[in-house]
């Protein structure tokens, strides 16, 4: 096995020559017989070694294995060192084969629950030829420590790569056996969800590992409780990463209020962290502080992250799943809901939105509470404009133009009262991005609880405002809490821009209905494409999407986004 004269090409020669004698083994059976023929000879060499001086054939057969060259003390001395790394390396690689072998055990699961094994698997003839060159570069120290000559061949180029190999083996096998109770767990939440019987108990398997079960700490004590607190109680589950903002928390504190009195209704915060840091923990603990309610305090990988993934359908951003006593999902996310209704929207089964959705009424539980002045003009049954847009030259002539009219002498005759509201802009007119961030989440969670009535109107009048989000202006027309009108920034101006034209029609119509009128005449002769940004991380999307404007099916499109920043800007675009 080992190569005369020592180095690189004659090693690759000799491995080459070894894979085509047993070509027809599998990988890690090749790896098994190379190693097996070096272990034969080494295991002799120590044999003789230890047997040569006591037994005649032994000391014969030593000898022409010039086992006592290595034995003499000057030699001994000065290759010891050689002697113990050549050690180590040789049961590195018995380690590397191991690792091989517990590889291929696992190759009966299904690829798709242990996407990492293919791989792993694919790398297998390549870690099979590092550990038999490997093998080879070992006989032929043994050759050279046993000769008289002083010839040095360094092992450590493969000592490197096969401790390389070891690392990324063991990190592999590491990553497939946890696939592997991802997938058990997946397969045992799913069977569990189809018949459940109590909802603790499911929690319970949702969450930890077999005998890691934990206790859960209440916010409003800061002590920890017993999962049994959650026994026959209808459970809120409030799952996101720590990259969560004040808001996020915030819309959850009056269901917490609206609930702790009756004692039916328990929510937990469950951290989804895929590898908790000293710095992540230092982070969990600020944002439970900020939390009255219970939170689950387990610094692993929740167990059921992969069904929490595939079968609710979180990708990052927060969620509510809403399960009743019996461990039933009654929503699997109701945070949408809450976000837009609030406790009206109690106890936020999934439906309930059919019940209490105005179809005029959409917008205003997304600005009741954004500016204290927007309740009264709503009561007032005033004339609203919210307006906004990207581009702050837009917006100023949407300002000047809308202010005139508002004090045009003809609107005061006919005692109209019109307001204006810049979204995103403070009274001072810096930016507001709190302000912006919650208005279009709102219009995001109205989008996304409506989403599967494509046909209804509410559901049209949102996308179709959603599509603007990112454009460089866009304007809703409410007269109080009705919604009139809503478009594209292009359109709006325009119909403010010939105010001089339909505001004959007003003392007719109304100022609504004259407005509106002109403004489906300038649609009709200006075309521009709607988009639609919908963040996939928010949930569940449809594969398709009829355009708000139009009968047409939208075409589909993939971006990417990074705004290089954390909170509740990421939510503005």
């Amino acid at each position: 096995m080992s190569c005369k004269p020592p180095g690189e090409e004659i090693s690759h020669k000799s491995t080459l020559a070894i894979l085509n004698k047993v070509s027809n083994y599998s990988w890690e059976s090749k790896a098994v017989l190379a190693l097996a023929a070096f272990a034969l000879e080494y295991g002799e060499f120590w044999l003789l070694a230890n047997i040569h001086q006591s037994d005649l054939l032994a000391k014969s057969v030593a000898i022409l294995k010039r086992v006592p060259v290595l034995l003499k003390p000057a030699n001994l001395q000065k290759r010891r060192q050689a002697v113990v790394e050549l050690n180590v390396l040789i049961k590195t690689t018995l380690q590397v084969i191991e690792c091989i072998f517990e590889l291929e055990k696992l190759s009966t699961y299904d690829p798709k629950d242990v996407p990492a094994l293919a791989i792993a698997m694919d790398h297998i003839p390549v870690d099979v030829y590092w550990s038999i060159i490997t093998i080879v570069a070992c006989a032929t120290k043994i050759t050279l420590l046993t000769s008289d000559e002083e010839k040095p061949y360094d092992l450590s180029q493969f000592a490197q790569k096969i401790h390389y190999i070891l690392n990324k083996l063991k990190i592999q096998l590491l990553i497939c056996k946890k696939q592997i109770e991802e997938a058990e767990t997946y397969r045992k939440l799913r069977k569990l969800f189809q018949t459940p019987a109590e909802v603790m108990e499911v929690f319970k398997a949702l969450i930890f590992t077999k005998d890691t079960v934990q206790p859960i700490i209440d916010g409003s004590t800061n002590k920890t409780v017993n999962i049994d607190v959650l026994r026959r109680k209808y459970v809120l589950l409030f799952i996101s990463t720590l990259d969560i903002s004040d808001d996020d928390i915030a819309i959850l504190k009056p269901v917490y209020e609206g609930t702790k009195k009756e004692d039916k209704y328990k929510i937990v915060w469950i951290p989804i962290v895929e590898q908790w840091t000293d710095e992540l923990r230092k982070k969990f603990e600020l944002l439970r502080a900020k939390m009255p309610w219970y939170t689950v305090q387990y610094f692993a990988p929740v167990a059921g992250i992969r069904f929490i993934k595939e079968e609710w359908h979180f990708k990052g951003k927060p969620a509510v799943v809403v399960m009743n006593p019996q461990g039933k999902v009654e929503n699997t996310n109701a945070l949408h809901l809450i976000r837009v209704h609030g406790m009206k929207a109690f106890p936020f089964y999934k439906g309930i939105e059919d019940k209490i959705t105005n179809d005029r009424e959409w917008i205003t539980p997304i600005v009741n509470d954004i500016h204290p002045s927007i309740q009264t003009w709503i009561k007032e049954e005033k004339y609203i404009f919210f307006y906004g847009g990207k581009d702050n030259d837009w917006i100023q002539q949407f300002t000047k133009k809308a202010t005139i009219i508002a004090n045009d002498p003809f609107i005061k005759d006919q005692k109209i009262n019109i307001e204006l509201f810049c979204v995103g802009k403070s009274p001072k007119g810096g930016e507001d991005l709190g302000i912006l961030g919650r208005f279009w989440n709102g219009i995001e969670s109205l989008f996304f609880t409506n989403v599967n009535k494509q046909t209804d109107t509410v559901t049209k009048e949102v996308q179709k405002l959603l599509s603007y989000k990112n454009e460089s202006g866009w304007a809703v027309l409410s007269k109080g809490s009705t919604v009139v009108v809503s478009g594209h920034g292009f359109t709006i101006l325009k119909v403010l821009d010939d105010f001089d034209t339909w505001k004959n029609f007003i003392k007719e119509k109304g100022f609504e209905l004259a407005f509106k009128a002109h403004h489906e005449k300038v649609i009709q002769t200006v075309k521009h494409c709607s988009r639609l940004d919908i963040p996939t991380v928010a949930g569940k999307v449809p594969e398709t999407m009829k355009c708000p404007e139009c009968p047409r099916t939208m075409e589909t499109y993939v971006s990417y986004k990074c705004c290089h920043t954390d909170g509740p800007i990421n939510a503005h675009h």
